[in-house]
């Protein structure tokens, strides 16, 4: 019996295991390998798929994580509706380290990742909005329900790293229209949308970048100390907003390839 799964999370820092009790499953792809095995379990009636985005022993920096290989076995296994929390820097004075925050943009300022599945033919998908407009609504009526604090949008940049940017890169995106900083959210949500996914970024803030902060940079222990001081939070929002998710896609996404040859075979 195949088994299958129609929502996903990807975890990021501090955030290897979601589901208790479940099973592990290898998928094989034509990118190759995903960051690791993908762990299926059941939340609320739901089948579900988490995937560590780095590996669960954190392999993958995120210049090198096989951003095609884990949307291409999330979708090999029916996934539909991905929840991908991550870490973020915060652009702004006013979102400081444990803020949650609900993307509605994105800014891609990375840089010689295998960003597309599109190899051949004229295919030009629509990402005016990257982000599940569904999704967004379920994370957030389900932050209000139960009292939690969100920043209900503001635009992901993403850069590459491994680095930190410095205080004028920082200043700089804050200036483009900024509100955090990521490493991750790219190719990440693009390639979601290639495969007529819907995809939800949900980011906790670890630290004021670079720019907002005078006294000091950014430092990794400081990001794993307050994503793992965050864990419990990020892990209940995940778990309620997944019973929020509808079981029928009624949003743009799923026709996000109607009327095109992507030159690629969905899985």
């Amino acid at each position: 019996m195949t088994i299958t799964a129609d929502v996903a999370v990807i975890g990021g820092s501090g955030l290897y295991s979601l589901l208790d009790g479940a099973e592990e499953v290898d998928v094989r792809t034509p990118y190759g390998p995903p960051s690791d095995t993908i762990t299926m379990g059941q939340v609320a009636g739901r089948a579900v798929a988490f995937l560590p985005r780095h590996g669960r022993d954190h392999r993958h920096p995120p210049h090198l994580i096989p951003y095609r290989a884990n949307l291409w076995a999330l979708r090999s296994l029916g996934v539909g509706q991905i929840l991908a929390p991550c870490a973020v820097g915060g652009l702004r004075p006013d979102l400081g380290p444990g803020t949650f925050v609900l993307p509605d943009q994105l800014i891609d300022r990375t840089g010689g990742r295998e960003r597309t599945f599109v190899e051949s033919g004229a295919v030009h998908v629509n990402f005016a909005d990257p982000y599940c407009p569904t999704g967004r609504a379920a994370v957030r009526a389900t932050a209000e329900r139960s009292g939690m604090a969100l920043e209900p949008d503001g635009a992901m940049v993403v850069i590459d790293g491994p680095r930190f940017s410095t205080r004028a890169e920082s200043r700089w995106y804050a200036a483009c229209g900024g509100t955090v900083i990521n490493m991750t959210g790219a190719p990440e949500a693009a390639l979601a949308r290639e495969l007529a996914m819907c995809y939800t970024t949900i980011a906790l803030v670890t630290d004021h970048d670079a720019g907002v902060d005078g006294d000091h940079g950014v430092t990794q222990d400081e990001v794993f100390r307050v994503f793992k001081d965050n864990t419990e939070r990020m892990r209940a929002l995940l778990l309620a907003a997944i019973a929020d998710l509808p079981s029928r896609r009624t949003c743009p996404c799923p026709a996000a390839l109607d009327g095109m040859q992507p030159g690629y075979e969905l899985p």
